[in-house]
């Protein structure tokens, strides 16, 4: 053979390990940032898990002085079960952005009464959902930007190409209900 026919045998080769080389990559970064996604939801969960076991502390500190609050409790109890019984993040999502709303109404009942401000065991418990609130805060904004990073590479190109033939779709942010967006009203 002569050298030129080495030469073209040698870019040939090279285009297509470049070329398998772009595709693979593709395809992993695809199939990457698809489980960052499913991992920071898990972070989500963790935490939200942490709000739902907190939460009947709470509420049993409160019930001794809030007896006929039982609307909230209610609210709470709901909001829990629909968590627990989602099947997706959407479904997920609601049931947390509920519970939110029925949190605001719970720990507003201390204005009602006073002598609940001054429980120590409430104050702790309060003081630990606050931080487990910002922790779901952080990890809902982590989620939402992994999110984000997903489904601007399945709508843009290559990454179309390379999401779905590794099987990965555009995925739904965690918003907040349109509902729960205002200030819980609290009346008595």
């Amino acid at each position: 053979m002569s050298r030129k026919a080495w030469i073209i045998i040698g870019v040939v080769a090279v285009v297509a390990i470049l070329s398998i080389s772009f595709v693979v990559s593709g395809f992993n970064q695809a199939r990457r940032m698809n489980e960052a996604v499913s991992a920071q939801w898990a972070q989500v969960e963790n935490q939200l898990k942490r709000r739902f076991d907190l939460i009947p502390n709470l509420v049993e500190t409160v019930k001794g002085y809030a007896t006929q609050e039982k609307t909230v409790f209610l609210g709470i109890a709901e909001a829990r079960k629909a968590y627990f019984s989602a099947q997706d993040v959407p479904g997920k999502a609601r049931a947390a952005g509920q519970l939110e709303g029925a949190l605001s109404r719970l720990l507003l009942l201390q204005e009602r009464y006073p002598e609940l401000k001054s429980n120590e065991n409430f104050m702790k418990l309060q003081d630990s959902l606050e931080g487990t609130e910002n922790r779901i805060a952080v990890e809902r904004k982590r989620y939402n930007d992994m999110v984000r990073e997903l489904n601007v590479y399945t709508k843009t190109f290559p990454g179309m190409f390379f999401a779905s033939w590794a099987g990965v779709k555009e995925t739904q942010y965690f918003d907040i209900p349109k509902a729960e967006e205002a200030a819980p009203q609290v009346k008595f």
